[in-house]
């Protein structure tokens, strides 16, 4: 699942001047936003009361370069240019010697994907070669989903410093985001109305996992501004977003008609077999995706195997934790928007298929497919990140063939399509 980075991809630092082109399915992409060359680099780092530029001689201190990130990521000037962090460059301008190693590079391009920074911040990394020595630059680009939050913050740039933005400063964020949100569940539903959410869900399910208990203590907001500010209701529609919906709403299927799970475990190899039980699941996503998890656990069908040394250990048919990663990413990357079918998850014999509507998002070809990682919808991964099914995003496929791999089991097969995306994975013989 993916999106374009041209400094990284999968974590590995690229030499100066080398552009990957990575994308995936799901968070509008990145579309080649080109690096700036040497010599703007150095005007821009120069400039010692720009708001769009943070230095630090520091090369370990991974707060201060998120707070940097989450900062320019939120633009409160409204340059709508990117800000730039140089790591290895003292506060006069001048670059410090510090050693710019590809392991620093591999760091800081983890910020982007190790959730704490929501929604996913848009940046390149890249080492830059100078006479006085190496730099690393952090290109950050405006959001589209401001306010961006840090470990459940929002950070700003208030001329040449960062500072946590203040109720106003975060209403500003807010209402500048409806003019530029451009995916299915950051939009408002025009049928829908706050009356049609549980807000007690919330308030106590989603709220003191979203944000930082002394922002919440200090909250002076009504309870729609902190809906707004999470991206879950517009103010100037004066209506819940799609992701709001899904998540709180009191009956997410008058609104969204394909929202549930279907599973059903045949007796046989094919769907002409008689079934023998199904299942469905609806209701709001937390609750969803919590029975899903129940529903890894049931088929998963642990048994102790012998292992070396006439010991057991624990073996299944379907290892839990790779049901989990596709379970949730099935819900999480599907279209909601142009399809009313459901995500199908059929059990056969040998065979657990998940079919989930949607194909691959974008411009992403079969062929590109599983490199980067972007986001259909990214309000719904924040959350699901935020309520703790998701510990990192763009390892999803990554952890399903490597569990698969540990259990003994077949490596998936993953199947992506114009209008829906289908994993297949065995049962372990």
């Amino acid at each position: 699942m993916g999106m374009k980075s041209s400094s990284m991809e999968k974590g590995r630092a690229k030499t100066p001047g080398e552009l990957s082109q990575g994308r995936g399915r799901g968070q509008g992409r990145m579309v080649g936003f080109p690096l700036m060359n040497r010599d703007e680099a150095l005007a821009l780092m120069a400039e010692i009361e720009s708001d769009r530029v943070e230095r630090t001689i520091s090369t370990s201190d991974t707060d201060k370069f998120a707070k940097a990130v989450c900062a320019f990521s939120n633009d409160m000037p409204n340059h709508r240019q990117p800000g730039y962090l140089f790591v290895g460059v003292r506060d006069d301008g001048q670059i410090s010697g510090a050693q710019i190693t590809d392991q620093l590079l591999q760091n800081l391009a983890a910020l982007r994907s190790d959730g704490n920074i929501q929604p996913l911040p848009v940046m390149n990394v890249h080492r830059l070669t100078t006479p006085a020595g190496d730099i690393a630059v952090v290109e950050v680009f405006p959001s589209d989903l401001p306010p961006v939050r840090y470990r459940g913050q929002v950070w700003i740039r208030v001329g040449p410093r960062r500072a946590i933005a203040s109720e106003s400063e975060e209403r500003v964020l807010t209402e500048r985001r409806v003019a530029s949100a451009r995916t299915w569940d950051a939009r408002p539903c025009p049928e829908a109305g706050l009356e049609d959410l549980a807000l007690d869900l919330f308030a106590v399910g989603y709220r003191p996992f979203a944000v930082a208990p002394e922002t919440i203590e200090e909250n002076h907001r009504s309870l729609v501004e902190q809906l707004a500010a999470l991206r879950f209701y517009d103010l100037a529609r004066e209506r819940p977003t799609h992701a709001a919906l899904l998540l709180f709403g009191k009956d997410p299927l008058f609104f969204v008609p394909g929202a549930y799970i279907q599973y059903v475990h045949y007796e046989g190899l094919t769907l002409a077999d008689e079934p023998s039980r199904d299942r469905r699941f609806s209701g709001d996503l937390l609750s969803v995706l919590r029975g899903l998890d129940q529903l890894a656990e049931d088929v998963s069908n642990a048994r102790p195997v012998m292992a070396q040394g006439l010991s057991e250990r624990m073996a299944y048919s379907y290892p839990p934790r790779a049901l989990h990663e596709l379970f949730v990413n099935a819900v999480i990357h599907r279209t909601y928007e142009s399809s009313t079918a459901p995500v199908l998850i059929n059990h056969f014999q040998d065979r657990i298929e998940i079919q989930s509507p949607g194909g691959l998002y974008g411009d992403l070809t079969p062929e590109q497919f599983p490199r980067g990682t972007s986001y259909r919808n990214p309000v719904l991964a924040e959350a699901a990140r935020t309520l703790g099914f998701v510990n990192r995003y763009g390892r999803g496929i990554a952890i399903v063939q490597a569990e698969l791999q540990k259990n003994g089991s077949p490596a998936a097969r993953f199947e992506p399509s114009a209008s829906y995306f289908l994993v297949t994975i065995w049962e372990r013989s």
